[in-house]
């Protein structure tokens, strides 16, 4: 299993569902540290198109991707590479080893008429507060709301421009995707008060997916592998358990800097 982050996250963004239960899935759990992590999203101005990377995130893992668990952005750009190799005519997961998609708070509209400048001044005003609800949700509520605010202010300055506009991207590019050549289960699941990546667009993501499920989880919003960390991993351990995604494991090998095996 890969795991996935969004924009301005890590690796770290997993530990609280490892933590309660993942792992009793049988898999062996892979984390990705990728190009829009908090730490490196700033060189985002100089890699342009990073829906590339997404290759070397799954072919580093032994034996195949086998299921591929992705987080908002995360699971934006892991649909636009699936989606390009689809159209050079190339089965991505064949080639990769997937066997199954968690789709986690993806970002989805069917129509390019779905997005007009309401959409984007949305998405740029609410910018800093998916910011701010980030570092909310990691720090347990420990920090007051004006260093909060001030945080995650800094974090979208952090981000840019650029770093904002690789997402909305991937984002704009979502009525391109070719949904019916998704043919692995796919499992799509969105937290109640998300208001960054609406429920609805989760839903409608996975009633376009041939063999999509769409699972809400209540009293949470972007974060639910945190906020609701053991019903969130008991989620993903059933879908493993209960589908085709469910195979062989891949044998140990070489550990790339930026993998982790938990």
């Amino acid at each position: 299993m890969l795991l996935l982050h969004g924009l301005a996250n890590s690796a770290s963004l997993w530990d609280a569902c490892v933590d309660h239960g993942l792992e009793a899935s049988g898999a062996e759990i892979w984390t990705a540290e990728l190009p829009w992590r908090g730490d490196s999203v700033f060189e985002l101005s100089a890699q342009g198109d990073v829906v590339p990377y997404m290759a070397d995130a799954l072919r580093a893992v032994p034996g195949g991707a086998g299921v591929v668990v992705a987080h908002s952005m995360g699971a934006n750009v892991l649909l636009e590479f699936l989606n390009r190799r689809l159209e050079k005519g190339v089965d991505p997961f064949t080639e990769f080893g997937i066997r199954g998609l968690v789709l986690v708070s993806p970002f989805y509209r069917r129509s390019v008429e779905d997005f007009d400048w309401q959409s984007v001044a949305s998405s740029v005003g609410g910018f800093a507060r998916i910011m701010t609800e980030g570092i909310r949700v990691h720090s347990a509520g420990r920090l007051p709301e004006d260093i909060l605010r001030g945080l995650g202010e800094r974090v979208r300055d952090r981000v840019g421009a650029y770093g904002w506009m690789r997402f909305f991207e991937t984002y704009l590019g979502t009525p391109r995707l070719r949904t019916g050549l998704f043919t692995v289960p796919c499992l799509v699941i969105a937290g109640e008060h998300d208001f960054a990546a609406p429920p609805e667009e989760g839903r409608a993501l996975a009633a376009d997916l041939p063999a999509g499920d769409f699972r809400l989880l209540e009293d949470c919003g972007h974060f639910l592998m945190i906020e609701q960390a053991r019903r969130f991993a008991d989620l993903v351990v059933q879908f493993v358990s209960s589908s085709s995604a469910a195979g062989p494991h891949g044998g140990p090998g070489p550990r790339p800097p930026w993998e982790h095996d938990r």
